[in-house]
């Protein structure tokens, strides 16, 4: 587990959900255990908001993709040494423009799947000297392993709101 008092406050929330333990085993079991619970969701059910300005459980997987994708990068750019600042994103631009609603639980999964796989190769190829470097993202600072467990944590976190907030 990471010193927590290091991990800038947006971010905490999800290295907590994460957990301790080995990042890779992490990420494998978050992965599994996510594709488990929406393997069971209905395509309706996929489609469920639970407020009118809220996004679809559809929503949800698409931006748990895009935000995976984009946190994987940062890890590589700064595992990589590269000391360029990266910006950051605005996730509430990205859902729409995804149209995650139109395409199936079953496709939605796969790529997730795929993007999963993809961030366990990329971190199990990693020593712990680059594991250890970062760099400056969206003006926070922070560290390789840092992200990943981030990435663990954040499909965590997503999965209990759908748990609690999207449950008829």
């Amino acid at each position: 587990m990471m010193d927590i008092e290091k991990v800038p406050e947006f971010y905490r929330g999800y290295i907590k959900a994460a957990g301790s333990g080995e990042l890779v085993p992490l990420l494998l079991k978050s992965g599994d255990d996510f594709i488990t619970f929406c393997r069971r969701l209905t395509e309706q059910q996929g489609l469920y908001k639970y407020a009118p300005d809220k996004w679809s459980i559809k929503d949800i997987i698409q931006h748990v993709i895009d935000s995976e994708r984009i946190f994987a990068y940062r890890a590589l750019r700064f595992a990589r040494n590269d000391k360029t600042e990266i910006a950051g994103f605005e996730q509430n631009d990205y859902v729409p423009e995804a149209n995650a609603d139109s395409r199936s639980i079953h496709n939605l999964l796969t790529e997730f799947t795929n993007v999963r796989a993809s961030t366990v190769d990329l971190f199990s190829s990693l020593d712990v000297e680059k594991r250890q470097r970062s760099g400056k993202s969206n003006g926070v600072e922070m560290s390789v392993e840092m992200i990943g467990y981030i990435i663990s944590g954040h499909l965590i976190h997503h999965m209990n709101i759908i748990q609690e907030r999207y449950s008829k």
